[in-house]
């Protein structure tokens, strides 16, 4: 077998998946438990996550569906108790969940639907990491994968929400090294690339800037970042801990099994 055939398994780790509906969340949640993982999935659509849970229930897994809003922040310490009450504290987060509108100009955008972009790509992803962190630790460590983006450090026209949150997302990873690095927390910052999913559905819609203009066989499918998700969740990354890393990086391709 060769490196790249030999995703970890993961068995006896808990996962919890935010934003697991569909797209890059629900492959990643279905990657997870193909490894052995129990997963928790998490997003606002109940109909959608009860139906991949029991996906995953019927293939022999154990997986728990919780509904509700990330944007919620106070809600973050509701849903990490649930998740701990069906499958035990989780060892893995996947901090998946996240919007890119308002797409407009800066000035024209509504201050309360900016403020909910930030809020949801952001502060709910620390509030959900936040919630997370004393169960980790007591379980001598864990691995948290900030699902991130190119507009972390590179600003698109029409995105100014999504690029600021994302901006301080990454800032967010680095943090989280840096101050629980020494306690078993392995963090990572991963940038999917573009991707076959409704966030792209809805750029395109918008025709801003030149992401709207490509066409939709450009994009990559869900369950390459999944693979990617999945592959930072065991050791074999070990020597990326910290890093803000993109799918478009060749040694990471090569390391995962994507084509080249």
């Amino acid at each position: 077998m060769t490196e790249a055939d030999a995703l970890p398994r993961l068995d006896g780790e808990v996962a919890l998946v935010t934003g697991a509906s569909r797209g890059i969340g629900a492959a990643a949640a279905r990657a997870l438990a193909a490894r052995g993982a129990a997963v928790a999935l998490t997003a606002r659509s109940a109909g959608e996550i009860d139906g991949i849970a029991r996906e995953l229930r019927d293939a022999g897994g154990r997986a728990v569906a919780i509904a509700g809003d990330i944007g919620d922040v106070a809600w973050a310490g509701t849903l990490l108790r649930q998740a701990t009450e069906a499958l035990g504290a989780p060892t893995l987060l996947v901090n998946n969940a996240g919007m890119v509108g308002p797409i407009g100009r800066l000035f024209d955008c509504d201050p309360a639907d900016w403020a909910r972009n930030v809020t949801v790509n952001l502060l709910g992803a620390y509030a959900v990491l936040r919630a997370a962190l004393p169960g980790m630790i007591a379980s001598g460590g864990g691995t948290v994968v900030n699902v991130s983006s190119g507009a972390a450090e590179n600003a698109y026209e029409g995105w100014s929400a999504y690029c600021a949150g994302k901006a301080g997302l990454a800032m967010l990873t680095r943090s989280l090294h840096l101050e629980y690095g020494d306690q078993g927390i392995r963090a990572f910052g991963f940038r999917p690339g573009t991707v076959d999913t409704g966030m792209q559905g809805e750029i395109r819609a918008s025709g801003i800037n030149p992401v709207s203009k490509m066409p939709r066989e450009a994009h990559a499918p869900p369950d390459h970042p999944a693979r990617v998700i999945a592959w930072l969740c065991g050791p074999e990354a070990q020597d990326l801990v910290g890093q803000e890393l993109s799918i478009r990086d060749p040694e990471l391709r090569r390391r995962t099994g994507l084509p080249s």
